[in-house]
């Protein structure tokens, strides 16, 4: 199984659609066997572009912070499944997922053209 992250850092970014780079995870035995980070600088707010890059990069699932609805939509259209809310160092967020505690907060931003995050 591969998970992807949007990270700033070793952080979970929180805007998803202007993360300039994610980590792919990969899982076995309950296990981080590999961590990948690919660029996804020149697709910032492309939602297609986006779930396709995951999806050719082997994720099934994606963990972030903040994400609007059309990236959700996008990214479920393309069989992903999102797990949203998610923050702090992503090694630590990917053995919650692992583990079964990582809870889905339902976070969906909307922006229309105003950006409130500090």
């Amino acid at each position: 199984m591969k998970i992807a992250i949007p990270n700033n850092g070793n952080m979970v970014n929180q805007h998803f659609g202007m993360s300039k780079s994610f980590v792919i995870a990969t899982i076995e035995d309950k296990k981080i066997v590999n961590i990948e980070e690919v660029s996804a600088t020149e697709l910032a707010h492309q939602h297609q572009g986006l779930a396709d890059l995951l999806v050719n990069q082997g994720a099934t699932v994606v963990i972030t912070g903040g994400i609007g609805a059309g990236a959700i939509n996008g990214l479920k259209q393309n069989g992903l499944e999102v797990i949203k809310g998610a923050s702090g160092e992503y090694k630590k967020v990917i053995d919650e997922y692992i583990n079964g505690t990582l809870e889905d907060k339902n976070v969906v931003c909307n922006h229309h053209g105003e950006h409130h995050h500090q």
